[in-house]
């Protein structure tokens, strides 16, 4: 059966895309092993047959299956192995993490890195991300990140349900890692691929986190090397 994952792809083959690091660690919980497609941002005929622009896409025999959460349900649906969301109600509260994960932390981290993101693409993807990004923000890249060494402290007090949350147990879903950890780990992940600045201290409990997650699978994660 056909398991393939399109995903961005950037120089050297860095594969940049937040979201589809979800579905990535979410495979690679699964037991799952799928072919990497990467396709370039601004080449959007690649990915035409899935009637929509966006990644990560997932092709699992027949099926075409795109946006990271719907991905997500569809691999616990259809594939054995650990659940990803231990039920219902871990779904329920999974997509709520999702939603506070895009609509407040992503907003805020992107205009920090997304200029070090022009450094890993080529020409044509880093106008296209310039375009998309500043239309956006209704800012230049520059702009966007002229005072990140400040935006980073809000940013990081943004965490503190997250950090809280650790002090009790080792992984955001408790004892093992599930779909809520995978949500938040990809925005370390993007960070740690396309730029060199560092969003969290070395003493913050989310950064002995992040290390725990980048040594999962078998290091599958921390494999990709960081942007130095």
């Amino acid at each position: 059966m056909t398991l393939a994952l399109y995903e961005l792809g950037g120089l050297n083959d860095r594969r940049y895309s937040l979201f589809s690091w979800r579905t990535r660690m979410a495979l690679a919980h699964k037991g799952l092993t799928p072919e990497f497609k990467p396709v370039r941002v601004s080449d959007k005929a690649a990915i035409a047959f899935s009637k929509q622009d966006k990644v990560p896409i997932l092709i699992d025999g027949e099926e075409v299956i795109h946006d990271s959460f719907r991905i997500a349900q569809h691999l616990d649906t259809c594939h054995c192995g650990p659940s990803l969301f231990g039920g219902e109600v871990g779904q329920s509260l999974s997509r709520f993490f999702n939603t506070w994960a895009d609509r407040t932390l992503v907003p805020r981290l992107a205009p920090m890195i997304s200029i070090d993101v022009l450094q890993i693409v080529d020409e044509a993807d880093g106008k296209h991300l310039r375009g998309v990004i500043e239309t956006a923000f209704g800012k230049t890249l520059e702009e966007l990140s002229a005072n990140r060494d400040k935006d980073v402290i809000a940013f990081r007090r943004l965490l503190d349900p997250a950090r809280a949350n650790l002090r009790a147990q080792p992984f955001i879903s408790g004892a093992q890692p599930a779909y809520a950890d995978y949500i938040l780990f990809s925005l370390f992940q993007w960070a740690r691929i396309v730029s060199p600045f560092e969003l969290l201290e070395a003493s913050d409990a989310l950064a002995a986190w992040r290390e725990r997650m980048l040594d999962r699978h078998g290091g599958f994660a921390r494999a990709y090397p960081a942007r130095v």
